[in-house]
């Protein structure tokens, strides 16, 4: 029984290795065709420095605003029962599906200087996009969704018996929150602002449009590709890869974490 159990699994393994196959060999490639000898010089260019300091800086600005408006968002929907409920929440899943382009346009009829909120700052000098703010806005745009959707499955999956403990106890219902749905929430929270920060992070297609300065690392890595050619570059690539891994890492770490304190 048991050799029959596992080779009926043959098939299912052999095609999971085709995709495995497909997601690794370019990465693989990359490796070897990287060109090593120029790595050091290019990742230490003022241009290739300053791209990934404002990607890391604006990505966790925007962060920490997921956290303060998504956070709180994910509770009611995964609590609160109110009409337009379904609406709210598919308004919410769509940033997620609209192409790059289109999301940086939207932002770009609002927040650009003929917009209706970019237009008053515009006029006293004070763009909101091609600035450190627009990048920001970028960001929060196409990762806060993450944020949500991993916020809501996160309270989804607190026992309701804690909630009516704390509340036969006086509780509030922003205490309640605060002391009872928060701390043990709070692993699957910290993986989705940690997935919402790589996506901010790796941010292109709104950004570009919005907020072409100064430099992101995805941008930077444009520039490179479209005026200097693949060579130039592979090595900011490199630079995106690293950073994006220790992220993914750190999302592996603190689920991991959870499971081990689950386990206890």
């Amino acid at each position: 029984m048991f050799k029959k159990r596992n080779a009926g699994r043959i098939p299912l393994a052999a095609l999971g290795a085709l995709l495995l196959l497909f997601l690794v060999s370019p990465l693989v490639y990359f490796l070897f065709q990287l060109p090593w000898p120029d790595v050091p010089g290019q990742l230490t260019d003022p241009l290739a420095v300053s791209s990934l300091a404002t990607s890391l800086l604006t990505a966790t600005i925007a962060t920490i605003l997921m956290a303060l408006l998504g956070v709180p968002l994910g509770y009611l929907l995964a609590r609160g029962r109110f009409p337009g409920r379904g609406a709210l929440t598919l308004l919410i899943y769509l940033p997620l599906v609209f192409p790059p382009v289109v999301s940086g346009i939207l932002l770009l009829l609002l927040y650009g200087p003929y917009g209706p909120i970019g237009a008053p700052f515009a006029n006293v000098n004070l763009e909101l996009d091609t600035s450190f703010i627009g990048i920001v806005l970028a960001q929060v745009f196409v990762a806060s969704p993450f944020v949500v959707i991993v916020s809501r499955a996160a309270f989804e999956a607190v026992n309701p018996a804690l909630e009516e403990v704390a509340a036969t106890l006086g509780k509030g219902a922003f205490a309640i929150f605060w002391h009872v749905n928060l701390p043990v929430a709070r692993a699957g929270i910290i993986a989705g602002l940690l997935l919402g920060w790589l996506r901010a992070l790796g941010e292109f297609g709104a950004t570009v449009v919005l907020a072409y300065h100064p430099y992101t690392l995805p941008v930077y890595t444009y520039v490179q590709l479209s005026g200097t050619g693949v060579d130039a570059a592979l090595p900011i690539a490199l630079l995106s890869l690293g950073v994006s891994s220790i992220g993914v890492s750190l999302v592996f770490w603190v689920e991991r974490s959870a499971r081990l304190r689950r386990a206890q």
